[in-house]
This record gives C-alpha cells, structure tokens and sequence, in this order.
C-alpha cells in the first residue's frame, strides 16, 4: 500500500524534509537569541541615560576607551574648545535620516592637558564638498559639558570605510588615536555626544544628535515563532502529500481493474471482448472448418434443384394428384 515511499523521489523528499526541520528550529533560536539581545541592549542604554552623570575621565582614559556596557553613559568634562583642530565626519545623516551632512567634532582641552572630542552635533552640507563648511563657532573661554560617552568608531563595527587623501580637516570616522596625531597632546579615548553646554552659545548651533532609540525590539520574536511555524507544517505537510499519493494510486489501480476485463455474449453486446466468442464469430468459425451451412429446410428436407424440397434418401417424392375433371 505504502511501497511506493522506498521510490526514489520520495526517499529524497523525506531526507530533505528531516533536514529542513531541525534547520528551521535552529533559525528560530537563532532570531530568539536576537530578540533577547536586542532586549537587553535597551534596558542597558535606558539605564545609562537614566544614570547620574559622572566625570568623562572615569569611564575612559588615553589606553583605554569606555567599556560596553558604559556606552552611553552620562559624562561631564570642562575645558575650552580648539577651534583650530575642529574637524568634520563626512557623510553622516540628520536626524530625519534622509538628509546628508556631517557630525561637527571639537576638541574640548582640559586643565591637565588632555583633550576629549566632542560631537556638537550636525550641519548639512551645502556647496562644495571639498572644502572646510561654514561651521557655528562653540562658546568661548571655559565651559562645561555635558553629553552621552561613546566609544571610537571603525570601519568593522560602523561599516564606513576610512578613506585616504580626504579635505583637509574632514575625516570618515570619529577616531580618537588619529586626532591625537594631528593635536600632539594626548586625548582620552572614545568621544562625547554633546547634549548640553554651560554656558549656552548664542546663535546657530550644529542640530543635536538625536538619543538613540532603545524601545523598539524589532522584529525577531516574530521571525522565530515564523520558523518554528515552518517546522511543524513540513511534517504535515508530507502526511498530506502521502495520502494524496495513496489516494491516487488507489484510484488509478481501480480504474485499471474495471477497464481491462473481457467478457462475451451478453455483457459484451458488440461481441468484442476477450473472453469469449460472440454470435459473428460462431457463424465464421463454422464456414472456416469447411462444413456447408445449414441449407436445410424447416421440415427437414433438403431444397431441390428448383427450389423445392428433394426426395429424401430412399424415398421418393409423392406424385401429383391428378387434375379433377368436371362434375358429372
């Protein structure tokens, strides 16, 4: 009943229908293990935005930048902008991501010597890219900020690679080592994304960054409930197409066995079939063995040579009766 599962097509069916669920199970954790990532990662940036501020210097320095999980962490740090070493991180987005600018990042030189870069936010750019933009100046004389830390950007972790022989004062990415080389003081590592100032600059000022999202999960959850989904259908889904192959065969196998028997006489009426010889084919038979057909008459006798019946053997035929004359 079942035999046609050891075909060839349908052992391969089954192999690649066993593949494909533990498969789809482990995409499943897989989009799992994403979600609950995704999960923490905004309870640790809602956390450190909610946290009370604390001084740049202590969640970095110029050997280490700021670990993980300080990552947008409240920081502080006073000191007077360099102007003459501001840069500008060339094709970065606005806040409403669609508009192309570039993040303006000054060096704010503390007390001690050491300098901390500080991202005061965006300018779209306009004209011609190849020179320095006209950019908002910052406060004078001493201030103090206030923004979230950040680590140093790459080219493996922001995908934008940093290319050579660019403008002068513009760069591809926020790289605290590189501005150290150009500012021959030391800088801490990481930089800071500015949110406030003290005092507050007059006029135009550079768009702030925007504070990163972290309420939305995305869509993981439903990715893994999808390849789980997936999983179980492909096993009733073989059922069905087993079934139905059955269902087919059956139907052809009974098709078969009513069409192919031969039967003559009266359940083959136009004495075709092949199980026996119908009416025609009696009359044939008969003049094929050379026996003459039955030119006998109703009473028995045999027609004579103008139509009537012979004498029979023996015998002969009666003579006619004499014709009656008139009455006397």
């Amino acid at each position: 009943m079942y035999r046609f599962l050891l075909s060839r097509q349908w052992v391969i069916l089954t192999l690649l229908g066993l593949a494909l669920i533990p498969a789809m199970i482990e995409l499943g954790f897989w989009q799992l293990h994403r979600h609950e990532s995704r999960v923490a990662h905004n309870e640790l940036v809602a956390s450190s935005l909610a946290a009370d501020p604390v001084p740049f210097g202590r969640l970095s320095s110029t050997r280490h930048g700021p670990a993980e999980d300080d990552q947008f962490r409240t920081v502080r740090a006073k000191g007077r902008f360099d102007t003459a070493h501001e840069v500008v991180v060339r094709q970065r987005t606005g806040a409403d991501e669609k508009s192309i600018g570039y993040f303006v990042v000054t060096p704010l030189v503390q007390g001690d010597g050491s300098a901390v870069l500080v991202n005061r936010g965006w300018i779209e750019a306009n004209g011609d890219l190849t020179r320095f933009p006209d950019v908002p100046p910052p406060p004078r004389g001493e201030v103090t900020v206030t923004g979230r830390i950040m680590a140093d950007e790459t080219s493996e972790a922001s995908g934008i690679k940093d290319k050579p022989g660019l403008p002068p004062r513009q760069v591809m990415l926020i790289d605290s080592r590189q501005q150290a080389k150009a500012l021959k003081r030391p800088v801490l590592r990481g930089h800071l994304q500015l949110t406030a100032v003290s005092p507050k600059p007059h006029g135009a000022q550079p768009e702030r960054i925007p504070e990163p999202d972290h309420d939305s999960i995305g869509p993981h959850m439903a990715y893994a409930v999808q390849w789980w989904l997936f999983a179980a259908a492909v096993p009733v889904g073989w059922v069905v197409l087993v079934r139905r192959e059955r269902q087919d065969r059956t139907a052809r196998e009974d098709g078969g066995a009513n069409g192919t028997g031969g039967t003559g006489g009266a359940d083959d009426p136009d004495g075709t079939g092949t199980g026996g010889a119908g009416p025609r084919d009696a009359d044939s038979a008969g003049n094929a063995g050379g026996e003459a057909p039955n030119t006998r008459g109703t009473d028995g006798s045999s027609p004579g040579p103008d139509g009537g019946p012979a004498e029979a053997a023996g015998e002969k035929a009666p003579s006619p009766a004499p014709a009656a004359g008139p009455a006397d």
